[in-house]
């Protein structure tokens, strides 16, 4: 069966990312691979247009703009000096990840300036469940998530590449090393397991 995820990338989306590895994956196959601060320089213009491509799946009114997200998870990136690029997978794992906690510290710092509480200001307009299509609180998301990565830090990845990074299942199986079916799993499980985390949250409040 080749289901896909309800966040399969566009081509421009999966043509971004192919140019923002290319280059990298180039050097970091070619002999010795290269450390992020070495390889980052040589790919920035590649990261802003994944960035792009990222912040087309907010809601329209999402302060946060594409440039400023590249810029601020580029340099999260570059202070990992000793990270060694270790091929694609690596590469767009360490990419999803950097966007997820840009998004993540955007949206507290949004809660801090809230009086009182209350949501935050940046809220995601994609949903982990198609049929029960609702903004997904950011920081929500985020706690669920670290909730699923401490039963199950394999389905937290896939959900980090295919949510975040854009990734199909078949692109996820092959950077977590897994068969396309497992990958269909997880997210099948991730989904409905945060679904239900995201409602609890619901009723709490």
């Amino acid at each position: 069966m080749n289901e896909t995820p309800s966040l399969e990338p566009t081509p421009e989306e999966t043509a971004a990312i192919d140019r923002f590895a290319r280059d990298v994956i180039a050097q970091a196959t070619e002999g010795e691979p290269g450390t992020l601060d070495e390889l980052l320089p040589l790919v920035y213009d590649e990261f802003r247009s994944l960035a792009s491509c990222l912040m087309r799946r907010e809601r329209a009114e999402h302060t946060l703009r594409p440039t400023a997200l590249a810029h601020e998870a580029y340099l999260r990136l570059a202070r990992e000096t000793h990270t060694r690029v270790q091929g694609r997978g690596h590469l767009l794992s360490l990419a999803a990840t950097a966007m997820r906690r840009v998004l993540v510290d955007y949206a507290r710092a949004h809660r801090a300036q809230r009086r009182g509480g209350g949501r935050p200001a940046s809220t995601l307009s994609t949903t982990l469940a198609d049929e029960n299509a609702i903004p997904i609180d950011t920081l929500d998301l985020d706690q669920a998530l670290e909730r699923l990565g401490a039963e199950d830090p394999r389905k937290l990845r896939a959900v980090e590449l295919i949510y975040f990074g854009g990734m199909t299942f078949e692109e996820t199986a092959e950077i977590l090393g897994v068969a396309t079916r497992t990958i269909v799993r997880d997210w099948r499980f991730a989904k409905s397991w945060l679904w239900r985390e995201l409602n609890r949250g619901e009723t709490r409040s």
